[in-house]
């Protein structure tokens, strides 16, 4: 399904503050694992905003809860103004009048509350409806591509863009395809990324909200394809020779471990992103596959373990609350319900390796396999609780200070779509995230 025509004229994302809305940026879900370091990300960087001067208020259910948040933040800073200095407001997405006060008065609501199955369309839904501009680090497909179908024309009339998967899942993805392409010198065709995480001393876990995330998206797949059917989208051209996909393990030499398909969001993301700029824009589509290496054998029998119970527990009542209720022990210590200490945190980083294959200029891509080859790594700190803030808050800086840039109407949007032509890569690359080409050359 195409996107529907907008049925008013061209408009420019409203970015400015006024005296009925006071805020560039609303923090909600402030005081959860990842919005509490959200908030702080978004202290640091205040300087970034509209005239070097960022207005911002924190949200969420609990008062008390969100004034902590406040103070460890401007304890761990050294700012003791923040105590007093930034607003809380009190919004809970079980009442929506008070979901609607909070986008009143916000140009940009940043949505940290998850999982976003459950919590996510009455806050895009008050947004619309109130004119603020969405973004969130959702990495739940059926979520992301079921406010696309429902809520995308709502948005386009009421000129706000709601702008998803700004977090690790999916922007090292979706923006690095774009820099490889433009760092391509011929018809890029297709991309396999490889993801690997590396970890220190202390080792390193994840959030039990990103493993509830997981559990809800395996045991609605079903769904995911129903949803999908929805859109009654035509086929994307293959440009090129077709890319294969991998099996479900295997061994990759150019990151040295096993790897198993990505199950994040990157690959619907990127799907979404390469669909909009082929429609609206008439570039060619790049095919992709998302892949994360686990390491050694060990760890292979570890996942292998794992992942049985995994898909036996997943698919009834009973086994997802045995799922929830222990993520440490069915994941192997992956996922906990406390999350990450800050030693682990800093001692964790994340590369992402693109293998890139496409035609030289003036090669017809119809005529013989892909004659050059490129590979780009973007490389970042710890991605859920420390890049993922980066991104997020970068994403918000570059919508309020490139507001040209970003395309021409409101809607739903992918952040390779709404983020396209401006210079957030760059602004990425000054916080700590960096892409870069490792080589380019004719295939052999």
């Amino acid at each position: 399904m195409s996107r529907a025509p907008c049925l008013c004229g061209l408009t420019m994302a409203t970015v400015t503050t006024s005296s009925k809305r006071p805020y560039h940026v609303v923090v909600f879900g402030a005081s959860g694992f990842t919005g509490q370091f959200v908030v702080e990300e978004v202290a640091k960087t205040v300087g970034e905003g509209p005239d070097s001067n960022l207005k911002w208020a924190i949200a969420g259910r609990s008062r008390g809860k969100l004034e902590k948040v406040l103070n460890r933040v401007a304890n761990t800073l050294d700012r003791p103004e923040l105590k007093c200095a930034v607003e809380v407001i009190v919004a809970d997405v079980g009442q929506p009048e008070s979901l609607a006060i909070m986008c009143k008065q916000a140009v940009i609501v940043l949505n940290c509350v998850g999982p976003y199955r459950f919590y996510g369309e009455p806050v895009v839904k008050a947004c619309i409806e109130n004119g603020a501009h969405c973004i969130d680090i959702c990495g739940e497909p059926q979520f992301l591509e079921g406010v696309e179908l429902v809520l995308d024309r709502k948005a386009r009339e009421s000129g706000v863009y709601v702008i998803g998967s700004c977090g690790f899942d999916s922007i090292p993805a979706d923006m690095g395809i774009l820099y490889t392409r433009q760092q391509f010198k011929g018809t890029l065709t297709a991309v396999e990324s490889f993801l690997t995480v590396s970890t220190g001393p202390e080792g390193g876990c994840g959030h039990d909200a990103t493993w509830q995330s997981a559990i809800f998206g395996f045991a609605d797949a079903a769904k995911l394809c129903f949803l999908r059917k929805q859109f009654n989208h035509k086929s994307l051209p293959v440009v090129g020779a077709k890319l294969k996909r991998r099996g479900s393990l295997f061994y990759c030499k150019g990151i040295g471990q096993y790897a198993v398909p990505f199950m994040g969001s990157d690959p619907s993301v990127v799907r979404r992103t390469q669909r909009h700029l082929y429609e609206e824009h008439q570039q060619p589509p790049v095919q992709y596959c998302a892949y994360a290496g686990v390491g050694g054998l060990c760890s292979v029998l570890k996942l292998l373990f794992s992942g049985l119970f995994f898909w036996l527990l997943v698919k009834c009542s009973l086994g997802r609350r045995l799922l929830i209720t222990f993520p440490e022990f069915f994941s192997w210590g992956m996922f906990t319900k406390a999350g990450p200490t800050q030693k682990q945190m800093e001692g964790t980083s994340f590369c992402m390796t693109l293998y890139g294959e496409g035609y030289t200029k003036g090669h017809d891509p119809s005529q013989g396999k892909p004659n050059m080859r490129i590979t780009t790594e973007i490389r970042g700190p710890e991605p859920g609780y420390v890049a993922t803030p980066i991104i997020m808050v970068q994403a918000a800086m570059t919508f309020l200070n490139e507001p040209h840039s970003l395309p021409e109407r409101g809607g739903v949007f992918t952040p390779g779509a709404a983020f396209a032509r401006t210079s957030l890569i760059q602004r990425l690359h000054r916080h700590g995230l960096n892409f870069t080409i490792r080589d380019q050359q004719g295939a052999s």
